[in-house]
């Protein structure tokens, strides 16, 4: 079967360093995402790219940047997302984040023919 409809995309870019209570930030936006009942968080890690700071920061084995990019995106409804964005307002110190409307299809329950 297969599920259509909108809803809005969170996508927060940090960097791979970044820290909350001396464990991963990363961790702990998945973590409160769960507790909050959204529908699902995945965290990517880049292998190049700059912000705020304009300073490269890439996986190349000549370079020793180990704070890489991450984004971290999160499929939900509009508002159940952007109720969630006020918790990030205490988590993150440095980032960006993006809100956007997306067109969303979900297959479920689709067995092996």
């Amino acid at each position: 079967m297969r599920l259509h409809g909108r809803a809005a995309r969170l996508t927060i870019f940090i960097g791979e360093d970044d820290q909350f209570h001396h464990g991963p930030l990363y961790s702990e936006i998945v973590r409160r995402a769960r507790k909050a009942g959204l529908a699902g968080a995945s965290v990517f890690r880049g292998i190049e790219g700059f912000g705020a700071s304009s300073l490269i920061h890439t996986s190349r084995m000549l370079s020793l940047s180990q704070d890489l990019p991450l984004a971290i995106v999160i499929v939900d409804e509009e508002q159940r997302i952007r109720d969630f964005v006020t918790q990030l307002d205490e988590l993150i110190d440095e980032g960006l984040v993006i809100i956007d409307e997306v067109e969303v299809y979900r297959y479920v329950g689709r067995g092996k023919e």
